[in-house]
């Protein structure tokens, strides 16, 4: 395994944006072997800056189809980091997840994460696979999409309905006649679905 001082170094570079992190994560996963990448991801996973902790986070996302315990260390661990930009890019690794199995395939792992207890692992799954109706399979099936999403309307967690509504005002620039029956059916003097639904109605 490569010593990991230098890509520390490099990588605390970063101040604003993924991109040379996306790089780095990049070129460790065509130089790497699968374990040694893991014991990389798991290793910086407990650095006490976020940089590495973003770099591990776009690792496991690169190795997660074919590697259930990345994709295990994502939902469980990753989801409990506190700084929001590796919650973002766990939104961005589950995607990639997505993206190399297959959203059809992916539909029951999907599911599975958005019943989680977690709002910070169904916000992943909320917030990764945005704009819905651009990915395979969904671009196909934007009802499936919807109602998805629409189950997660009146949560706790503002963080999450905030990545719901959002998510249903892309979904309505391309299908408004699809999000707006599905808007009717909702009971808004409910304040958090309110707060979901006023976000979602702005593309209609």
């Amino acid at each position: 395994m490569i010593p990991l001082e230098s890509l520390i170094e490099r990588v605390c570079r970063t101040e604003h944006g993924f991109k040379d992190i996306t790089a780095v994560a990049d070129g460790l996963y065509v130089d790497q072997s699968p374990e040694d990448n893991l014991q990389i991801a798991t290793t910086l996973l407990e650095h006490e800056k976020r940089q590495p902790r973003c770099l591990a986070t776009f690792l496991l996302g690169r190795l997660a189809a074919k590697s259930s315990r990345s994709l295990h260390i994502l939902r469980t661990k990753v989801s409990k980091d506190p700084d929001w930009r590796v919650q973002e890019i766990l939104a961005k690794a589950f995607d990639r997840y997505c993206a190399d199995v297959g959203y059809k395939k992916a539909l029951p792992v999907i599911e599975d994460w958005l019943s989680d207890p977690s709002p910070k692992v169904r916000r992943a799954v909320t917030e990764g696979l945005r704009i819905w109706t651009g990915r395979s399979y969904f671009k196909d099936h934007p009802l499936v999409a919807i109602r998805m999403l629409s189950q997660h309307r009146d949560e706790d967690s503002k963080y999450l309905r905030k990545s719901v509504g959002n998510a249903l005002h892309d979904i309505g620039k391309k299908y408004p006649d699809l999000v707006r029956a599905e808007l009717k059916g909702w009971e808004i003097t409910d304040s958090k679905a309110a707060y979901t639904y006023k976000l979602a109605k702005r593309s209609l």
